[in-house]
């Protein structure tokens, strides 16, 4: 009797020696499994947030005084309130921005723009303030002035450009988001072109009115099914959110030599180039803000 006690024990024994054994050895892999996959993950997201939170975030708008083809346009009433004013409450509201300035040679248009919260801290040279200024020169400018004059260095500027008017405070937080996320010289907005706008359906034309694919290749070539062609997309109403060190590379640009895209539905793709643009792009934007109200009473 006594030996088959023992023998329990010793049996106990083997068989807890085993659970303890089995238990340890998942203990470690769920240590290694902790330490290589979730803990990693868990740190980085952390120190994104904290890196995220650091970061200096610079929303610019661009609005000079002269326009041609719609006069005045910046300040002209769009839906009841100064066009400028749409972009300003778009990056003020994204919450991701820490400074919103505006880029003017025009006192009007300052005037309105502070009254609307944004910094209008230098008066843009008048040199770049004409009909075929570029962006990028502006940019620059306002960059520099900035860093000479207040010692205020972005990590990331925000451009949106008044005209730009179907684009919300969620598309500048996902730019800037996915630009810290991707380490990105620049992520713009874009949206799918329509098939039927596809450039593979496009066409060139000879002197000796020969037509062939726009992409390349002869008629014979051409894909005939929508569903087999590959997405394209434009930047139509585009939001930039960039690095600044591009605009002053070797070649400048907004884009650096790593460009991301997020995508957005077309119905953002709103953009006033003309004066016929301006009451569809009312229509449109209405509709945008009245469905918003909807989800936000419902």
């Amino acid at each position: 009797m006594r030996e088959m006690s023992i023998y329990m024990v010793v049996a106990w024994y083997m068989q807890m020696r085993k659970l303890s054994c089995t238990i340890f050895l998942l203990f470690l892999v769920g240590v290694v499994w902790w330490t290589e996959t979730a803990a990693d993950k868990l740190l980085r997201f952390f120190c994104v947030i904290c890196h995220d939170m650091e970061k200096k975030v610079l929303g610019l708008v661009t609005a000079r005084g002269g326009s041609k083809s719609i006069p005045r346009k910046n300040i002209k009433l769009f839906l009841g309130r100064p066009l400028i004013a749409l972009a300003l409450d778009t990056l003020k509201k994204s919450g991701a921005c820490d400074r919103v300035a505006v880029s003017t040679d025009d006192r009007e248009i300052a005037d309105i723009a502070k009254n609307f919260g944004a910094e209008v801290p230098f008066v843009r040279p008048a040199e770049l303030a004409q009909d075929d200024t570029p962006t990028l020169p502006v940019i620059r400018h306002a960059v520099s002035w900035l860093k000479e004059h207040e010692h205020y260095e972005p990590d990331i500027v925000v451009l949106l450009e008044p005209t730009s008017v179907g684009k919300r405070p969620f598309h500048v937080r996902a730019v800037v988001e996915m630009l810290a996320r991707t380490g990105a010289d620049c992520v713009l907005t874009v949206s799918e072109v329509p098939s039927d706008w596809h450039p593979h359906w496009q066409l060139t034309r000879d002197a000796d009115a020969r037509v062939a694919i726009f992409t390349g290749g002869p008629m014979k070539r051409v894909i005939r099914r929508r569903q087999d062609l590959s997405k394209t997309y434009s930047c139509d109403s585009a939001v930039f959110a960039f690095k600044p060190h591009v605009l002053f590379a070797d070649e400048p640009s907004f884009y650096g030599d790593d460009t991301r895209g997020y995508v957005t539905e077309q119905k953002y793709a709103v953009d006033l180039d003309a004066p016929d643009d301006w009451e569809e792009a009312e229509r449109r934007v209405k509709k945008i803000l009245d469905d918003e109200d909807k989800i936000k009473t419902s």
